[in-house]
C-alpha cells in the first residue's frame, strides 16, 4: 500500500494565500455575491419607484384652469391671458419672465395706471394663455406684436422682466415703431444659453417619473416658498396660501407640464442683435436689483450702454424679483421711461 504524503505546511500556506490574495476564488466569489444582491436591490428599487410614479400621477392627473373672470385675446393665433389696468394715457405693455405670469406685475400695474392704460400679458408656454411652441424669443416675440394688434394699440411702452427682456427686443427690433419705449428690468435680453443643461435630463428622465418630479415640486408649497424667498429676498411680502397658489396654479394647466419639459433654454438674443437697439430712437431704460444675484454687478451698466440707454437705476436691497419686493421704485424708472 503506497502511503499518501501528507501537504507540507509550505504548500498549504501557498495555498491558503492564494486563496485570499485579489482575484482568488472567494473574494471573486463574494464580489458575486454583492454584485446580485446590489442588482437585486436597484431592480426592486426601480419597480417601487415606478409603481409610485404611476400611483402618485394617477391621483394627481386632476388639473386646473383659468381663474374665474380671466380676459383673453387673439394674439398671432395665441389664445392669450391678459390683465388691464388704467383707463386713459399712453399704453404701457408689461412682459413677464420665465416662470412667472401677468400676475407678477399685480403690485407695479396699479401704479402705473394712474398715468396709463397698463396691460399684461401672459406668454405662450406660461400663466394661462395656450401652450404653443416653439417656446423661443421670435414666436414670444410675435405674440406680443399681435397682443398690440388685437388691443389696437399702434405704440407702447414695452417692459420686460428678467427673460422677458430678450421678448420685449425681438419685438422691439421686428417692428421699431410699435415701440414707445424699452424698459429692461431685471434682464439683459442675451441669449446665454441658460437652461441648456436640461437637454441631459430630458433624455435622462423620461415618464412616468419626469411628470411625477414635476408634480413633487409644483405640489410643494416649501419648494415654491423657497425658490420665492431665494429671488425676493427679505423685502418681499411673505408668501401665504393664496400666494402659494397664485404661483402653483399655471403649472397645474392641461399641457402645462410638457410646454416646461419642451423648453430649451432661458429665451434672448446674440449680443450684437441686441446692440442693434442703440439705433432705434425711443426712450430707454434699465433697472435691476441691487442684489440680483442671477447676472453679474457689471451687467446693468454693459446692458445701458449696449442699448443705447442712459446709466440704469439700481434698486437698493432688491434681488431679481424687484416688481414684487419694490414696486413703488419699479414703477418710478417705468414711468421715466414711458410717454
Amino acid at each position: 500500500m503506497t502511503a499518501v504524503p501528507e501537504p507540507s505546511a509550505s504548500s498549504s500556506a501557498a495555498t491558503a494565500a492564494r486563496a485570499l490574495e485579489p482575484g482568488g476564488p472567494r473574494r471573486r466569489s463574494r464580489l458575486l455575491r454583492w454584485g446580485r444582491r446590489l442588482l437585486v436591490a436597484v431592480v426592486l428599487l426601480l419597480v417601487a419607484v415606478t409603481v409610485f410614479s404611476f400611483a402618485y400621477n394617477a391621483a394627481t392627473a386632476g388639473r386646473a384652469g383659468p381663474p374665474a373672470g380671466a380676459r383673453f385675446a387673439e394674439a398671432d393665433g395665441v389664445r392669450t391671458r391678459y390683465r388691464a389696468w388704467g383707463a386713459s394715457g399712453t399704453a404701457v405693455v408689461l412682459v413677464h419672465g420665465a416662470f412667472e405670469s401677468a400676475d407678477t406685475w399685480s403690485r407695479v400695474a396699479p401704479l402705473l395706471a394712474a398715468r396709463h392704460r397698463v396691460y399684461a400679458l401672459d406668454l405662450t408656454g406660461w400663466g394661462y394663455s395656450e401652450r404653443r411652441g416653439p417656446f423661443d424669443t421670435a414666436h414670444q416675440a410675435a405674440q406680443l406684436l399681435g397682443f398690440l394688434d388685437a388691443m389696437g394699440l399702434d405704440r407702447a411702452a414695452l417692459v420686460g422682466h428678467s427673460s422677458g427682456a430678450g421678448v420685449i427686443a425681438a419685438a422691439a427690433l421686428k417692428a421699431p415703431g410699435r415701440a414707445a419705449g424699452l424698459v429692461f428690468l431685471d434682464g439683459d435680453a442675451l441669449d446665454t444659453g441658460a437652461g441648456e443643461g436640461a437637454d441631459e435630463l430630458r433624455f435622462l428622465l423620461r415618464d412616468p417619473y419626469r411628470t411625477t418630479l414635476t408634480r413633487l415640486v409644483v405640489r410643494s408649497d416649501w419648494a415654491i416658498r423657497k425658490i420665492y424667498g431665494a429671488q425676493c429676498g427679505p423685502s418681499c411680502p411673505r408668501l401665504d396660501e393664496a400666494g402659494v397658489r397664485q404661483w402653483r396654479r399655471p403649472f397645474q394647466l392641461p399641457g402645462a407640464e410638457d410646454a416646461v419639459w419642451r423648453m430649451q433654454a432661458v429665451v434672448g438674443l446674440p449680443a450684437a442683435r441686441v446692440a442693434e437697439l442703440a439705433r432705434i430712437r425711443t426712450p430707454k431704460a434699465v433697472v435691476f436689483g441691487a442684489e440680483d444675484d442671477v447676472f453679474s454687478r457689471g451687467a446693468p451698466y454693459e446692458t445701458a450702454r449696449r442699448i443705447g440707454a442712459p446709466p440704469p437705476a439700481i434698486v437698493p436691497g432688491a434681488r431679481h424679483l424687484s416688481l414684487v419686493s419694490h414696486p413703488r421704485q419699479v414703477a418710478d424708472a417705468v414711468l421715466a421711461a414711458a410717454p
